[in-house]
């Protein structure tokens, strides 16, 4: 072999898994000093063959992630019948867990990266719910997915995060007399806006243990019933030039809602 190292690196994704592995071993011997070719999306059994026939050539050995079982047994008895050294580097792994499993493995390349893409989106859209909370930037709203409407305390940043955590960028905008809503808000899609509608009684009680919470009387006018009607009168006004759907929040857990917004959302994309 030569001075420095040379490893082929096989895989039928992208090759990082493979490479990652390989450089820890690698790192054990010649001070770490080795070159190393990679080879990703492997999908047939002719790039297995010119791999392993320029490895021979360079004198150098494979290291492989594959997880079609076809091709990775194409590999190992090539590698084989050819005298280089081959790592298989996926296969011992997926056949003691199918032992331990009594499962089969789904055998689809690069799941790794889509459990990682998943998880970015997730990150993505809390950034996002919690940078259009309260309407602070409208600008949000043409790129939500969803946007939530209500009044104060109709629990709108908590389905926010929820939902941010089913992936969903979600804005929303809080409805008060005195302010116009955004114009962002009436030029979007009316299916991805939902108002959150609530009844007075229901509100007035958790509008008195919020001012109770922050240590002030609940006689404030936050509680009054005579501006909390006033609220949900123009809130009702607000979504009827919209024209979007409504879901009644009185009664309802945040999980419950969030349930609902998201049949809604699904029964959108499918239309």
């Amino acid at each position: 072999m030569n001075e420095k190292p040379l490893v082929y690196v096989l895989s039928d994704s992208v090759g990082e898994t493979a490479e990652l592995v390989l450089k820890a071993g690698l790192s054990q011997f010649n001070n770490g000093v080795y070159e190393l070719y990679r080879v990703p999306y492997v999908e047939d059994k002719k790039i297995i063959d010119e791999s392993i026939d320029s490895a021979i050539e360079k004198k150098a050995i494979i290291g492989f992630t594959i997880v079609d079982p076809e091709l990775r047994a194409y590999l190992n008895e090539q590698a084989e019948a050819k005298g280089i050294e081959a790592i298989d580097i996926m296969g011992p792994m997926l056949n003691s867990m199918e032992r331990v499993f009594s499962k089969e493995p789904r055998f689809e390349s690069g799941l790794v990266h889509k459990l990682d893409e998943d998880y970015f989106k997730r990150v993505e859209a809390i950034e996002f719910a919690v940078k259009y909370d309260d309407g602070r930037d409208p600008r949000g709203i043409a790129r939500a997915d969803v946007i939530l409407i209500g009044v104060s305390r109709t629990s709108k940043t908590p389905l926010s995060q929820y939902l941010a955590m089913k992936r969903l960028k979600v804005a929303n905008v809080p409805i008060v007399p005195e302010v116009d809503p955004p114009e962002e808000l009436f030029d979007a899609d009316p299916e991805k806006c939902i108002g959150l509608r609530i009844s007075p009684d229901k509100l007035n009680n958790i509008r008195k243990e919020r001012l109770k919470a922050l240590g002030l009387g609940d006689q404030a006018i936050y509680a009054n019933m005579e501006r909390i009607q006033e609220e949900l009168e123009y809130f009702n006004e607000v979504i009827d030039k919209i024209g979007c759907k409504v879901i009644d929040v009185s009664n309802k857990a945040v999980e419950e809602t969030a349930n609902i917004i998201l049949q809604m959302t699904e029964e959108n994309v499918n239309q």
